[in-house]
């Protein structure tokens, strides 16, 4: 059963001020509270449909229509789970990094979360108007992935003034990323998914990239943000591995 406090707790972790307040984050369905669960995040409490996964006092058995009640999604699964957010781990200023100026979509960042966790990258750094995190739906889009990549928000422009690092952004007036030599050690910035890079981050940018159109119209604008990143970063990785 999910007792009336409890309700009021997990309804209000869809908003930001109430993540941060209480330090905890909501997670939905058993594959993504296995993964937070095995990559050691601490569980404050679990709601489930399922009697195999109660197991301590801090799990709960609950039915559909209760599970339905506290769920942030449109069709329910069998789980939702509370967590406590980690701690933030300060930046290491090495390997390949990630840099999002301004990325405001939900589904957007969750899936770069995930990009990242599959192309190796354990840094993402977002500047402070970029979507949280632990918003539900990130969440749900990182399918796990985000106990795995440490995501820093921070001014980026006093980030890249204080490192050494190369800063490549994607332009439509860039170097053909397929012909550029990547180094191993960089950063890439992606940014709005309206308005691309901000101009104080583009004074920043040391390499102007671009990822070239082949269709035969050349009307294209551009690619979804998410989508450029996985190029970008496939193209990183692949000239790391020559």
């Amino acid at each position: 059963m999910v007792s009336k406090s409890q309700t009021k707790l997990i309804t209000s972790l869809q908003q930001k001020k109430y993540r941060e307040q209480t330090g905890f984050f909501v997670a939905e369905g058993p594959k993504v509270i296995a993964e937070l669960l095995n990559e050691g995040l601490t569980l404050q409490s679990l709601f489930s449909t399922d009697v195999s996964q109660i197991t301590n006092e801090n799990h709960f058995r609950v039915t559909e229509n209760e599970l339905k009640k506290i769920s942030f999604l449109k069709t329910a699964n069998t789980a939702v789970a509370i967590f406590e957010i980690p701690k933030r781990k300060p930046v290491q200023n090495s390997g390949l990094i990630v840099a999002l100026d301004a990325v405001r979509d939900p589904g957007n960042l969750g899936t770069i979360i995930r990009l990242c966790d599959w192309f190796g990258v354990q840094q993402l750094l977002c500047s402070e108007d970029t979507a949280d995190c632990f918003n539900p739906k990130v969440v749900q889009a990182t399918m796990g992935s985000l106990a795995r990549v440490q995501v820093n928000y921070l001014s980026l422009t006093e980030y890249f003034d204080q490192t050494e690092l190369p800063i490549f952004g994607g332009f439509m007036d860039g170097k053909n990323v397929y012909s550029e030599k990547l180094p191993k050690n960089a950063i890439v910035i992606m940014g709005n998914e309206a308005n691309g890079i901000s101009d104080a981050i583009l004074q920043k940018i040391t390499h102007k990239i671009t990822i070239p159109r082949f269709g035969k119209s050349q009307k294209t604008e551009s690619l979804n943000v998410a989508t450029a990143t996985a190029i970008l970063l496939s193209e990183f990785r692949r000239a790391i591995e020559k």
